[in-house]
This record gives C-alpha cells, sequence and structure tokens, in this order.
C-alpha cells in the first residue's frame, strides 16, 4: 500500500541534531549472511532448545483447554530477551527455524481426529457429534508456537516485538536466510494473528502537521521510500497547507506510525509528481474554492512486519472519510501513482527479442527506424543499455519518438500483463481490488532518477469513483475484471494493433 502500492523499506532522510531512533528498530535477520552459520556451538544450540522448551507452553489436552493455565509471563518475557539478545543473521534464523519445525502441529493428532470426523459422515452420526469430532480437529490443527504468540501479545510491548520478529521472518524468507514450508507456515500463522490485533477497531487516524512531535515527523520522513524527503524544508511543504498527511497507529503502541498516507489538495487531477512534492515555500492559507480534488500521492508501510496485514485499504477509506467531511467541495478523488516493475519488464522483452535474430514485435517499422537514427544502431542492445543507465532522456528527440510505443505498452503491462488472472503490477492489483478506475497513464510524469530507471519516468492515476467502488472491487475480485477509461483502452487497442506479442 507505497507509492500506493507497498513501500517496505524506510530509508533515514533527516539527520542533525533533531535525528531521532525509530520506533520499532529492529536488526535483521538478513543481515549478516555472509558470516558462516555453521560456526552455531553445540553450547548455543542446546541453549536455545531448552528456552524454547521452557517458553512454548504445550497445547492442553481438548478436554481441559479451558481450564489450562497460561504460562507465567516471566518466560514469556525471557523469550524476549532471549531473542533481542541474539545477534543478527544465522542465530535468530536458527531461532527462528527451531520453533517452526519444533513446535507446529502435531501431525499424528492432525491425522487421528481427520479419521474421526470422516468415520462421523461415514457412519451418518447426529449433527452434534460430527460438529464436536470437527472442533476437535480445529483445535489439534493449531501449530503449538500460536500459543507463544498469543501470550506475548498480551505481554507489555508484545505486540510491538511481535512485529519486530515477523519482520525478520518476512525478511529471512525473503534473502532465504530462513526457509522451508515449516517457516513459511509460522510466517502465515503470525500474519494471520497480527490482521485480527491490527484491525481498524484497534486503529487510530491521526494527522501530522508542522505542529506534530519532532519524534513523529523524523519517522514520516524515514518512511518515504517512494519520493525522498530532503530537509525539513521539503518536510514541511508535504505537511503545510494544500497538503494532508495522514498515519494509523495502534492503541498498544501509541504515537507509532504504522502506514502513511500523503495527499495533495488541488484544482485538477495531478499529471506529474514534481509537481507536488517541487521544493517551494509553503503558503500560509489555503484558498478553499481551488480545492476540488483530492490526490494520493504516497502511503508507505512503516513496519515491515505488517506486509500483507490489509492497512492500506482501511487508511484510504478513512482519509476519503475525514477529507469529505473537512472538504466537502472535494469530488474528485484519485492517486498519482508509480509504475515499478515497467522498465524491468520492458528491457526483459528486449532481451527476449535480441536472442530470436533480432525481431522487432514492440515497435512501427517507422518507430523502429526513427529510433535506429538517433542511436545510431540497428539492434536492441543500444535500447537496453539507454534505458538501463537512464540516459536516453537527455535526447529531447528519443524522448519524443519513444513517447507513443512507451505509452501503449505501459498501457498493455498494467492492463494486459496478469499473474493468476488479476493485475501483475502490484500498484495496480492494490488500487483495482479496492474498486479504482485505471483512468490516466501520464508521459514523462517523474523525471527523478528513481521515477525514469523504474517506469521510464510514466506514471498513473487510479481514480476513485466513491458511488462504484464497491461493485468495481466485486468484479475485480470475482471475475476480473479491470475497470479502465478509455485512454487505457485505447492505448491497449493501439497495442494490440501495433505489436505481436
Amino acid at each position: 500500500m507505497s507509492h500506493l502500492g507497498w513501500a517496505l523499506c524506510p530509508r533515514p532522510l533527516l539527520r542533525g541534531p533533531w535525528a531521532v531512533p525509530r520506533g520499532l528498530r529492529r536488526v535483521s535477520v538478513a543481515a549478516g549472511l555472509c558470516r558462516c552459520s555453521a560456526g552455531t556451538s553445540t553450547a548455543s544450540v542446546a541453549g536455545m532448545e531448552e528456552l524454547l522448551s521452557r517458553s512454548v507452553p504445550p497445547l492442553p489436552p481438548y478436554e481441559t483447554k479451558e481450564k489450562a493455565p497460561p504460562p507465567a509471563e516471566l518466560r514469556s518475557a525471557e523469550f524476549v530477551r532471549y531473542y533481542r539478545g541474539l545477534e543478527a543473521g544465522p542465530p535468530r534464523a536458527e531461532l527462528l527455524t527451531r520453533l517452526a519445525r519444533d513446535f507446529g502441529v502435531d501431525h499424528g493428532r492432525v491425522a487421528e481426529f481427520s479419521a474421526k470426523v470422516l468415520q462421523a459422515r461415514e457412519q451418518q452420526r447426529e449433527l452434534g457429534a460430527l460438529l464436536q469430532a470437527e472442533d476437535r480437529l480445529r483445535y489439534y490443527l493449531n501449530p503449538q508456537y500460536r500459543g507463544l504468540f498469543q501470550h506475548l501479545g498480551r505481554l507489555e510491548g508484545g505486540l510491538r516485538f511481535l512485529v519486530e520478529l515477523r519482520g525478520d521472518l518476512v525478511e529471512g524468507l525473503a534473502s532465504k536466510a530462513v526457509d522451508g514450508p515449516h517457516v513459511k507456515e509460522m510466517n502465515g500463522v503470525l500474519k494471520n494473528m497480527l490482521s485480527e490485533w491490527f484491525s481498524t477497531g484497534f486503529l487510530s487516524l491521526e494527522r501530522v502537521t508542522w505542529q506534530s512531535p519532532c519524534e513523529v515527523l523524523q519517522k514520516i520522513s524515514d518512511s518515504e521510500a517512494v519520493h525522498p524527503v530532503r530537509n525539513w524544508v521539503d518536510m514541511k511543504r508535504r505537511v503545510g497547507s494544500y497538503r494532508r498527511c495522514y498515519f494509523f497507529s495502534h492503541c498498544a503502541i501509541p504515537g507509532e506510525p504504522l502506514i502513511v498516507l500523503h495527499v495533495a489538495l488541488t484544482s485538477d487531477i495531478s499529471s506529474s509528481i514534481q509537481a507536488i512534492v517541487k521544493e517551494v515555500p509553503p503558503l500560509e492559507t489555503e484558498d478553499t474554492d481551488k480545492i476540488t480534488t483530492a490526490i494520493f500521492y504516497s502511503i508507505s508501510l512503516t513496519q515491515q512486519g505488517l506486509q500483507g496485514v490489509e492497512l492500506g485499504t482501511y487508511l484510504i477509506k478513512r482519509v476519503v472519510k475525514e477529507l469529505q467531511k473537512e472538504l466537502p467541495q472535494i469530488k474528485a478523488f484519485s492517486t498519482l501513482s508509480p509504475i515499478p516493475g515497467f522498465t524491468k519488464w520492458l528491457v526483459g522483452l528486449l532481451s527476449s527479442q535480441a536472442k530470436e535474430l533480432e525481431r522487432n514485435e514492440l515497435f512501427t517499422e517507422s518507430e523502429w527506424q526513427e529510433i535506429s537514427q538517433i542511436t545510431g544502431d540497428t539492434t536492441t542492445e543500444t535500447l537496453k543499455k539507454i534505458l538501463n543507465n537512464n540516459e536516453w532522456v537527455r535526447s529531447e528527440k528519443l524522448v519524443q519518438v519513444l513517447h507513443s510505443p512507451f505509452m501503449r505498452l505501459c498501457a498493455w503491462y498494467l492492463y494486459g500483463e496478469k499473474h493468476r488472472g488479476y493485475a501483475l503490477n502490484p500498484v495496480a492489483n492494490f488500487h483495482l481490488q479496492n474498486g479504482s478506475v485505471m483512468w490516466r497513464i501520464n508521459w514523462m510524469a517523474d523525471t527523478s532518477p528513481r521515477g525514469i530507471a523504474a517506469s521510464c519516468g510514466m506514471m498513473v492515476n487510479y481514480r476513485y469513483f466513491l458511488e462504484d467502488t464497491a461493485s468495481n472491487s466485486a468484479a475485480y475480485l470475482g471475475s476480473k475484471q479491470i475497470k479502465a477509461s478509455e485512454q487505457v483502452l485505447s492505448l491497449v487497442s493501439q497495442f494490440q494493433q501495433n505489436s505481436k506479442l
């Protein structure tokens, strides 16, 4: 939910005497992987096993599940201290692996009660007996470590720790520092538990202004991974007039931004991010008569441990309601979103063509002739190199020639490229799930080095027509239909006519 998709790697951007530590600082499992994990001593492994056997509560028999005493609070606290005392890299990875592997589901009990459920069905026993057999099976499907997570969540600071631990799991799985079906299962279990604990009833919407605590402003700056904050003047602009910034915090972690949404208040739907985030002195007062549109231009998840927990959708809905209350004249709600992955996808297509005897299936003959004349090369290799080092934007002629083909290629990438029937691009998938319309693709909308490298400078507006979001979402999730504007559909049609993929 980033760049109106997910930005998961907070970056410290403001420095100086006001810099403060992040609220959920953690040392990652993936860090330090160059060190060999084979050096883990026998004593430390034995210590881990002893710690886990003391900390992870056994699953009590089904008959006594309501009467089983909770484990001593000190044991859960001991686990927290032990985990945080481990070095980054292999030691933490080893602990997480052992926890997932040795304290999971009792597969023997699951098999036993699965058989009893089948037996109750085959014997057509009364409904009560079948339901009780199913309840027993459901109980024994719970992994043992779930009990540890439940007790940690009740500790003061325990929820903060579980977010930290899952952040290590997510990063470790991505880097292969931890791997295997047991670890993936534990990651899923913890994600589902955090989804319950971080549901909307426990979340508070807070607005950030220049009068907000310096620590909060610093954290907002740190979390902005899409359009980096340059300095304090830039930060002041982003929370000043004609701008809004909101975040969700949790009642157990007050004042800690979990996900942040930046909004620009404009008179029309923006087609350039530079017009929004450029460094200009903040205006003192707003003229509300000029505000008819709200542009969501960045949404960033600040805690990697909450990846996959549904926060972005709820934040956008809450902010829409807040803006409608404050500025009822706003009629248009839209994003100005990046298109991460487009350049990589395009370079991949050019590479596949190079392997197939220089077939040109992306450009018309006249377009390719113009491109070749400007680059001085009739092969795709030069174009690939230019795209990889951003040099092409320095040539006005090349920018002009590439405008039409890149726009239709981008439209196809967003609209036509799919993953399991849904939009391949993660930002597109997020907003389409929310019920938005793929409304307009904008050429040279982000001319920053990051924007050129990621999406050849293009950005897209996903527009939220509030009266249609529910039906649009249902159509996308149910039958995988993408709602798109005439501009986008026209570009898709041009792609289908001029490209032979």
